[in-house]
């Protein structure tokens, strides 16, 4: 009976998101402000009254999903009680925030190092990415070993039936007409800005790597399981090592979801804005408890 706390990545904003937490919390409020400060720009302002395009904006995006994640498991104050914690993708690092792996400030600071980055990569090459539903991973990853001449790769292993690929764009547009042909339910590309889990966002990675190794990570309250390998690490030298390499390698968050059922997770607390996370657990452990922070 071990509770496994799971915290979104991109995708998931909305706007209003994280009001309740700043009217109804006076310790949350300090955190946002804090933050607006730390940034440079009132991002509350466009959390709590923005347009849906403000939000999409890279750079508000992710520092938004992480305060709102990580001041919600803040709040949780002692009922914060994880076995174990892990993120997809942007994340991972709420869950090393939340899990006291690192600072509030320090990982507001890596998250909005790390959205200009990725943004920055974005404008380099026209890219973009896609998913696919209905086929198996081996089948989606032979299909995308037999196109050579444009980049694309596997990017989030979501759940079983639904894998979301990133690469250029013409890669993109022949990955999709390739997998169609070879059973698909769908093969349809995002509006995203960008190819990010793949080679094209090594110039981020890169540029991230050095804010990451400048900064302190200690050893989490408890595991975390993370995007690279599917693995529970503690170690802090390891755990700044994956996370270097998660801008370009895929998010297994497929083999998190088993690991983490494997090792005892019956109770899944999504720490965040929507429930997309809680979705895809359910297709590997329909039986598990769900509950939204």
């Amino acid at each position: 009976m071990k509770k496994a706390y799971v915290f979104p990545g991109q995708g998931a904003q909305f706007v209003g998101m994280g009001k309740d937490l700043y009217d109804n919390s006076p310790s949350a409020k300090a955190m946002f402000e804090k933050a607006n400060e730390i940034l440079g720009f009132r991002i509350t302002d466009l959390m709590f009254s923005g347009t849906v395009e403000d939000l999409r904006q890279t750079n508000v995006t992710q520092p938004a999903i992480f305060l709102h994640s990580v001041i919600l498991a803040h709040t949780l104050g002692e009922n914060f009680k994880p076995d174990m914690v892990a993120g997809h993708s942007l994340g991972e690092f709420s869950a090393l925030v939340a899990a006291r792996a690192m600072s509030f400030e320090d990982g507001l600071r890596l998250v909005a190092a790390r959205a200009n980055a990725m943004q920055k990569a974005c404008e380099a090459v026209p890219s973009t990415m896609a998913a696919v539903l209905g086929l198996e991973d081996s089948i989606v990853e032979e299909v995308l070993a037999k196109i050579t001449n444009e980049v694309v790769v596997p990017a989030n292993y979501n759940c079983p039936g639904q894998l979301v690929i990133s690469g250029s764009v013409e890669g993109i547009n022949q990955a999709c007409i390739d997998l169609k042909a070879a059973g698909a339910k769908r093969a349809l590309p995002l509006t995203v800005g960008g190819a990010f889990h793949s080679p094209l966002m090594l110039p981020a990675q890169e540029e991230l790597a050095k804010a990451i190794e400048n900064t302190e990570i200690n050893a989490p309250i408890c595991p975390i399981y993370q995007n690279v390998n599917a693995l529970a690490m503690t170690d802090p030298k390891e755990i700044k090592a994956n996370l270097i390499k998660q801008l370009t390698a895929p998010v297994r968050w497929t083999q998190i979801s088993k690991t983490m059922i494997a090792d005892g997770a019956t109770t899944f607390i999504e720490v965040g804005p929507g429930t997309v996370l809680q979705g895809l657990i359910k297709k590997v452990l329909p039986e598990g408890e769900f509950i939204s922070a």
